[in-house]
């Protein structure tokens, strides 16, 4: 569900005051993965946290109304062991 356009998007006071300012030179850190990434932010560097380490994220234009929160996955896909997916694939051709 999408934020009302009479209260704009959601974006944090630290994150404004550097967006406003002339500081954009530097990465900045954050924990606030649901602040909105606004146009001033385009081409700049947001280091954002993912829960265990801060993530690089690079905003394009393209970004631009997405949380950052999106672009710094959470969770890590750990490959199922060989023994799994050969057991995995005899399951399926056994149902067919």
């Amino acid at each position: 569900m999408s934020r009302s356009v009479r209260k704009g998007p959601f974006c944090t006071p630290s994150l404004r005051r550097w967006i406003n300012g002339s500081s954009m030179l530097h990465a900045f850190r954050t924990w606030s993965r649901q602040s909105a990434i606004t146009p001033g932010m385009v081409g700049s560097t947001v280091h954002v946290h993912n829960g265990k380490r801060h993530v690089a994220v690079r905003v394009h234009v393209d970004m631009v109304g997405h949380k950052l929160g999106e672009f710094a996955p959470t969770r890590t896909f750990r490959c199922h062991s060989r023994e799994k997916q050969s057991r995995v694939r005899d399951r399926t051709a056994q149902q067919q």
